[in-house]
């Protein structure tokens, strides 16, 4: 079996009584696992888009296709979905708008990450149908996200400053 597959489940499994990654304060069991289990699916964009960052975090490429509107995949696969995801640690999520309509609906975020040293964040408007009853992501338009200042609070929510928290990790 995959080793990094099995750090994964490990990190699941410890997770499970613990805050959930996606920023919400609930415990992973009680909160974006059900929906990568598919036992629940998402009733609002927001709550899509958090369990996707969610399902980042954890490796739940599944579910992340099975939550993209097939009309919008580009030919997006698990292969291409996993490429980096051994050299990614993800940091933090911050949602900075969530709009929606009967069948569509945007979020704005700023998922931060640490890849071969550098901190970014995905800063992004995501676009959302609702098809069936169930949200899908279509597509976002790519944002420059700006690192927060040393003095500020980190993007992990650690309630840390950021030179004290994740700044750290910069190599």
């Amino acid at each position: 079996m995959n080793t990094r597959l099995i750090n994964t489940q490990t990190a699941k499994t410890q997770m499970a009584n613990t805050r959930c990654p996606c920023g919400q304060n609930q415990h992973y069991s009680e909160c974006c696992e059900p929906y990568h289990l598919n036992v629940n699916t998402a009733a609002d964009v927001e709550t899509l888009m958090r369990s996707r960052y969610c399902a980042f975090v954890f490796q739940e490429f599944q579910y992340l296709l099975d939550t993209h509107h097939p009309d919008f995949l580009n030919g997006l696969t698990i292969a291409l979905l996993a490429e980096n995801a051994s050299s990614t640690t993800w940091l933090g999520l911050t949602v900075d708008e969530a709009n929606q309509t009967a069948n569509h609906g945007t979020v704005t975020f700023k998922a931060w990450f640490l890849h071969d040293g550098i901190i970014d964040a995905i800063f992004e408007t995501s676009q959302f149908e609702r098809v069936g009853g169930q949200w899908f992501y279509t597509t976002g338009e790519q944002k420059q996200a700006k690192l927060p200042k040393r003095n500020e609070t980190c993007i992990c929510h650690s309630g840390k400053k950021f030179k004290t928290c994740c700044l750290k990790k910069i190599s």
